[in-house]
């Protein structure tokens, strides 16, 4: 079991790389707007306004921004739908329907995004695309896995099942987002909502939930105001590695202070799960799983020195080239042109250690098919110049 794997983030040189772009494209074009970045899970990292933007715009770009990180498309599709009739889309949670905000991606991975608001429709996403299609630099960062959740939500569980009390855990992302929910069926309606209410704070306050309710009843009311928080005990950062990378929210045992010893031994329970599981654990994933990931391509297995990926290609990419990161590939099916090592052409940082480009010049060709091999050593760049539809290979990424 992998408690927790790693994820990419948005750096701050990252940030201000996808900013100064952004911002320059509005100064030169002479538009007053309010420009927004935000992480994958749609928290504000960078606000900038040029000369003379209207104040209502600052929200509308973070609305905007958000929209298109949470719904990893641009928010112009929103409005699409709704323009085209589908008037539901105007209830979807978290978004709005309006056109200027631009996913920020990776390798196809959304890892944040941009809005800007204050011109019309188009011209706002003019600006956001020029923001989004810079290179910028990202950050691997702990994060807690599905089975890092469950994990949590079974340690509490088990111990509460012994007590024959029943109360709701629920398990949050380092952003504050429902991962996993233990709901018995004694337990009352209201804790669902509590237990996740706990957990958010737990996770975006990056404390216990306990800490605004000692210091609510000990001279403090006005941590009543803080933004999405819930001075109630019971709610506890998930730690792996000195980061938070989630948190469990416990509601309706016998009392306060049970939730509270509930939560800190969930907590607890995913750390050292995080802790057994780094390399140490083996990996078992069966035929029809494999078989299952091979179908849309992905990670099968992911921990913070190597990954193992199911890769599948439809069309040749980009000439990729990874500084520390060893690629061992296996055909699983299909055919593949690649060359690799020579020279690359148009160049382009996209992370710390990772650069993409369009072509190389010079080079070995290889063809590959079923059965074969092929060792990509850490700063050898290398290119799929053709591939079958579909070509499948599992490569380990192994970093040095």
């Amino acid at each position: 079991m992998i408690a927790v794997g790693t994820r990419r983030a948005l750096d701050a040189k990252g940030i201000d790389a996808v900013m100064a772009v952004a911002e320059e494209e509005a100064t030169r074009n002479g538009y007053r707007v309010v420009i927004a970045i935000v992480d994958a899970g749609g928290h504000l990292l960078q606000l900038r306004r040029t000369e003379g933007a209207q104040p209502a715009s600052g929200q509308v770009a973070i609305d905007k921004a958000r929209t298109a990180a949470i719904f990893v498309r641009p928010s112009r599709e929103i409005e699409q739908q709704v323009s085209s009739g589908r008037l539901g889309a105007l209830a979807l949670h978290g978004a709005v329907a309006l056109t200027g905000g631009i996913p920020l991606t990776v390798d196809d991975e959304v890892i944040g995004a941009i809005g800007t608001s204050g011109e019309t429709p188009d011209q706002d996403e003019s600006v956001s695309l020029a923001g989004a299609h810079t290179p910028f630099s990202v950050t691997d960062v702990p994060a807690l896995t599905r089975d890092g959740a469950q994990a949590a939500a079974d340690a509490a569980a088990a111990v509460a099942t012994e007590r024959a009390v029943w109360p709701v855990v629920a398990v949050v992302d380092a952003g504050g987002e429902l991962m996993h929910l233990w709901r018995p069926d004694l337990a009352q309606v209201a804790s669902v909502q509590v237990a996740a209410d706990k957990a958010r704070t737990a996770a975006l306050y990056r404390r216990p939930s306990k800490d605004f309710e000692d210091q609510a009843a000990h001279g403090r009311p006005s941590a009543l105001h803080l933004a999405q928080a819930v001075p109630l005990q019971g709610g506890m950062p998930i730690v792996h590695s000195g980061h938070v990378v989630g948190a469990v929210g416990v509601s309706g045992a016998s009392s306060a202070a049970e939730d509270q010893e509930l939560s800190v031994l969930a907590a607890e329970a995913a750390s050292a799960t995080a802790r057994d599981g780094e390399g140490k654990a083996a990996a078992y994933f069966p035929a029809e799983s494999v078989a299952a990931k091979f179908a849309t391509g992905g990670l099968l297995h992911d921990t913070p020195g190597y990954k193992v990926d199911a890769g599948r290609r439809t069309a040749p990419g980009e000439v990729e080239y990874h500084e520390h990161v060893a690629d061992i590939m296996h055909v699983v099916s299909g055919t593949a042109t690649v060359v690799t090592g020579g020279q690359m052409i148009a160049s382009r940082a996209v992370g710390p250690g990772e650069t993409r480009a369009d072509a190389i010049e010079g080079g070995t060709r290889r063809e590959l098919g079923a059965g074969d091999v092929l060792v990509i050593p850490p700063g050898v760049p290398h290119h799929f110049t053709a591939v079958s539809d579909p070509f499948l290979y599992l490569v380990a990424k192994v970093r040095d």
